[in-house]
C-alpha cells in the first residue's frame, strides 16, 4: 500500500507558466530601463561643464591688438 505521490509542479515553473515569466521579464525590464536611466544622469552629472575658466590671452592676439 505504498502511494507514489507526484507533485506537479509545472504552474510554479518558470519555463511553464507564461503570466508569472512574463510578469518576472517586465519587472526585470523596468528595473534595468531605471537603472541605465540612473547611471546615464549620474555620468552626465559627473562630467558637466563646471563653468568659464580663466584663460589669459596675450594682448598681441586680441581681436584689437595692443603692441608695445
Amino acid at each position: 500500500m505504498e502511494e507514489e505521490i507526484i507533485d506537479d509542479n509545472t504552474d510554479r515553473d518558470f519555463a511553464h507558466n507564461w503570466v508569472s515569466s512574463s510578469r518576472f521579464l517586465f519587472f526585470c525590464q523596468v528595473f534595468l530601463f531605471i537603472a541605465f536611466l540612473t547611471g546615464g544622469c549620474y555620468g552626465l552629472y559627473q562630467h558637466r561643464y563646471k563653468g568659464k575658466p580663466e584663460v589669459n590671452v596675450p594682448g598681441n592676439t586680441l581681436y584689437n591688438p595692443k603692441y608695445k
